[in-house]
């Protein structure tokens, strides 16, 4: 059975926030960092906390920490090396396999997400702007009292206006393909597949392929843990909207193209089901907005282009081995938002989003490199994921169509990559394992 009381929410648990902030920190030594850590522990949220009460909660805290930090917190020599090599290297360090070039490279990213000194995350999830405000006057407060921690910088996020749904700046209905984790209590919305064993997402529980092995160690440190690939990506909405006008003769037009790019329309109708025209009614409606497949509903992409984001996101049916590929995302928007008709105002805006997973290169460096970036998926050649892939004016993007498949070339980047880092996720022992450490225990 999963240990509810010791996994935190953000692994099993989408809750009701509205709002919030993800504040990046650093500490000058482990003596601050523990005692920060401390001082939080008791607030952070468990998944079983959320589960009980996640009507009446209106904050919901998550602590999550790099290789670099776990070390400033005085985790012992031994301990880090067995952690996996890509998360001790860090996001910024794997640039070239992810494909972070050019516009999305390191030395471009902000808030000092590519630095050494980036040690951890306080995700501060709030049901409203007040609570937001009294979690930050709370969190500045303690910082102010821990000399040697600091805040190397923080990002608030919101919902996007209309808050009818979840949706991203350009408009696309969001949280709505999710793997289901056995033992969670959770069950799975037609066409999303059957519930996952807990190891392929919390350490030290069975996986697809068996019992845990290579887990971190001490085994309180990383039982119930998880790793975190953080992406913040700017959306370029005058940019996209400007794109969709320029290739198409009509707003109706326009509505298809950008459902083309997604596979699946604005609403969250997936273009499988409704290739023709939108149907909100199905967007909306999670038994059936998920249940379709590829290899017989679709097979040569005349409806969802087979470079389409989600299809290339989730391959279902036409990809092997996928229940080992899969991924929980969580996340909200940032930045203002933009009223249709609005040219683009110069302000950032887009979608934080942290992407859990039990190993790293299995599950999130794979889906980066091979189903967003690789030119060759599904054999297309001189494409990348038209939403989030690294476009720099090169490549197109193929729409099937009989008689004749319609190509456009020059695809330009929709979104940019300003940040990201790898952590590593605790369980709430694990937390309090790491407020016990001594310097005394820190290899020479």
């Amino acid at each position: 059975m999963l240990e509810l009381d010791d996994i935190q929410h953000i692994l099993l648990t989408r809750v009701p926030a509205l709002t919030g902030r993800y504040e990046f920190l650093s500490f000058d030594g482990a003596t601050s960092g523990r005692a920060w850590l401390s001082a939080m522990v008791d607030r952070v949220s468990s998944a079983a906390d959320a589960q009980r009460s996640v009507t009446t909660d209106r904050r919901w805290v998550t602590l999550a920490f790099t290789w670099t930090g776990l070390r400033a917190l005085g985790v012992p020599e031994q301990s880090l090396a067995t952690f996996p090599d890509e998360f001790r290297q860090g996001m910024a360090a794997r640039a070239g396999i992810l494909g972070d070039t050019g516009p999305n490279h390191p030395d471009r990213w902000v808030g000092g997400l590519a630095a050494d000194n980036l040690h951890a995350i306080a995700i501060l999830f709030a049901h409203d702007d007040a609570e937001r405000a009294r979690c930050v006057r709370a969190h500045d407060e303690l910082v102010a009292r821990c000399p040697g921690v600091t805040v190397l910088s923080s990002l608030d996020v919101a919902a996007v206006p209309p808050l009818d749904y979840a949706h991203d700046h350009f408009g696309y209905r969001d949280r709505l393909s999710q793997p289901v984790i056995q033992g969670s209590g959770e069950q799975p919305t037609p066409g999303t597949g059957a519930p996952l064993e807990a190891g392929e997402f919390i350490l030290g529980y069975p996986d697809e392929d068996g019992p845990p092995v290579g887990l971190p160690q001490p085994e309180v440190l990383s039982r119930n843990g998880s790793y975190m690939a953080y992406r913040r990506l700017q959306e370029h909405v005058g940019r996209f909207r400007e794109f969709l006008a320029e290739y198409s003769d009509s707003p109706e037009e326009q509505e298809l193209l950008a459902a083309k790019l997604m596979g699946r329309w604005r609403s969250g109708a997936p273009l499988v089901l409704a290739p023709e025209q939108d149907d909100p009614e199905l967007g909306a409606d999670m038994q059936r907005n998920n249940d379709f497949n590829y290899k017989e509903m679709d097979p040569y992409g005349y409806a969802a282009p087979l470079g389409s984001h989600i299809r290339r996101l989730n391959p279902r049916d036409t990809a092997a081995n996928m229940q080992r590929r899969r991924l929980i995302r969580r996340g909200a928007t940032y930045g203002p938002h933009l009223p249709e008709g609005v040219p683009e105002d110069g302000a950032e805006r887009g979608i934080a989003a942290f992407v859990l997973c039990a190993s790293l290169v299995r599950q999130f460096e794979f889906a980066q490199n091979v189903w967003i970036n690789d030119k060759s998926f599904h054999e297309l050649g001189n494409e990348r994921d038209p939403i989030i892939g690294n476009q720099d004016g090169t490549l197109e993007y193929k729409i099937p169509k009989r008689p004749i498949r319609r190509t456009i070339k020059g695809l330009p980047a929709f979104t940019t990559l300003r940040g990201g880092a790898y952590f590593f996720l605790p369980g709430i022992r694990a937390l309090r394992y790491l407020c016990t450490l001594t310097d005394d225990e820190v290899a020479p």
